[in-house]
């Protein structure tokens, strides 16, 4: 998501000691290569589509696997993060290793924090966002703008491991945003962050997505992820083309959703609009940037193309596009 600031340091502490614990007890076995393989960074499944830590899709009811199921503190951190849980990850970055610079193009986080709990850390890992820099401490609860470019730096013989959560927020939560201090800004003298502790046999039911892509966009969400994409294009000769090219494919959308809304009988329709407005947009949107330093075009296809219209059975996924196309290893 496109914050006003890079980084918010939310207003909760958390025991690392005993979330550290927790995870060691679970072993090596869950844990699994980075989906793209990037060198020195592993992940272990926590949320996932139908509890599956084998399923990395961003498309499903999110559910609890049963990692997470045996870490009862886990359970209570996300609990007390007030929001409906999606995708989330214990992520590890190996001793002297990076997470690459990139930012997040894909739907997924187009409306989606990433919320992340330091477990292990180091004085000196680095994370990086746009041009600000900060050390996440152990226990710190934090989220960035995941629309800059950014990237971790562990300069450290020892591993980092970070709790992930992917979410679209919730009631409390954005009342802790509010609450949150920003790096280089004016902190409220009394601020503080508040202590969580472990609440034995304490099990909190958490609040998982159950629909977070849909079948066919709305015009509506289809014109808000334009007017991200433009509000940061840079100027270029092919710049009003591409706006109005664009603009008469969201008019063509809204018309064939007052027909057919996302019944299956418009799906055809849908599909024909798509590929007939990426078949006329490409070229000269491929010529565009971003203030993030991504395609126009590359992040159109991550944002909206990939999950405009439910896309046929034989063609790929657009989560397998989403992963290829953006990385998300932060």
């Amino acid at each position: 998501m496109k914050l006003q600031v890079p980084f918010i340091q939310l207003p909760l502490a958390f025991d690392a000691a005993t979330l550290a614990r927790e995870i060691a007890d679970l072993g090596e076995a869950p844990w699994r290569p980075h989906p793209q393989g990037f060198e020195g960074n592993s992940m272990l499944p926590l949320v996932a589509v139908d509890g599956d830590p084998a399923n990395e899709a961003f498309a499903g009811r999110m559910q609890p696997t049963p990692a997470l199921r045996a870490c009862p503190y886990l359970c209570q951190v996300l609990d007390a993060l007030a929001v409906v849980v999606g995708r989330t990850r214990l992520m590890r970055l190996a001793g002297n290793a990076e997470v690459t610079r990139h930012a997040d193009q894909g739907y997924y986080w187009a409306e989606r924090l990433r919320v992340h709990v330091p477990v292990v850390t180091q004085p000196t890992v680095r994370f990086e966002c746009g041009e600000s820099a900060v050390n996440m401490a152990a226990g710190e609860c934090w989220v960035f703008d995941t629309w800059r470019q950014h990237r971790v730096l562990n300069d450290d013989s020892a591993s980092r491991i970070h709790l992930v959560v992917d979410t679209v927020g919730g009631d409390g939560f954005w009342d802790l945003l509010a609450r949150g201090r920003s790096p280089g800004h004016p902190v409220p003298p009394d601020w503080t962050a508040q202590a969580c502790p472990p609440r034995p046999g304490h099990v909190p039911a958490l609040a998982c997505e159950q629909s977070n892509v849909p079948r066919v966009m709305s015009p509506w969400e289809l014109n808000m992820l334009f007017t991200l994409l433009f509000t940061d294009t840079l100027p270029g000769p092919q710049l009003a083309r591409v706006q109005q090219v664009s603009l008469r494919f969201v008019r063509t959308w809204r018309a064939l959703w007052a027909r057919h809304g996302d019944a299956t009988e418009g799906l055809p329709a849908y599909r024909a609009a798509l590929h007939a407005f990426l078949a006329e947009v490409g070229g000269p949107g491929q010529t565009l940037g971003l203030r993030n330093q991504l395609n126009w075009f590359a992040a159109m296809r991550a944002m909206i193309a990939q999950v405009a219209v439910e896309a046929d059975r034989a063609a790929p996924t657009a989560d397998a596009d989403m992963q290829r196309m953006m990385g998300d290893n932060a």
